[in-house]
């Protein structure tokens, strides 16, 4: 996981929605403001935060396996 664990813009504690966040919207097909809802994220900064997260871990390792 590479989400940052704080907002940038209010300083809110992230991190620990992330894995409901993604179960619900990846597997579950949920609708992501549906979510976003029931995880209490409310405000629009934090919400950027969920919607804008790209993981690029696992680029990142194969590109030093080459």
């Amino acid at each position: 996981m590479m989400m940052p664990v704080r907002c940038f813009t209010c300083g809110a504690v992230l991190a620990d929605k992330w894995e409901e966040y993604e179960k619900r919207t990846v597997k579950e097909k949920e609708d992501p403001a549906k979510v976003l809802d029931d995880l209490g994220v409310k405000r629009y900064c934090c919400r950027r935060m969920f919607i804008s997260n790209v993981e690029l871990i696992d680029e990142f390792i194969t590109i030093n396996k080459k």
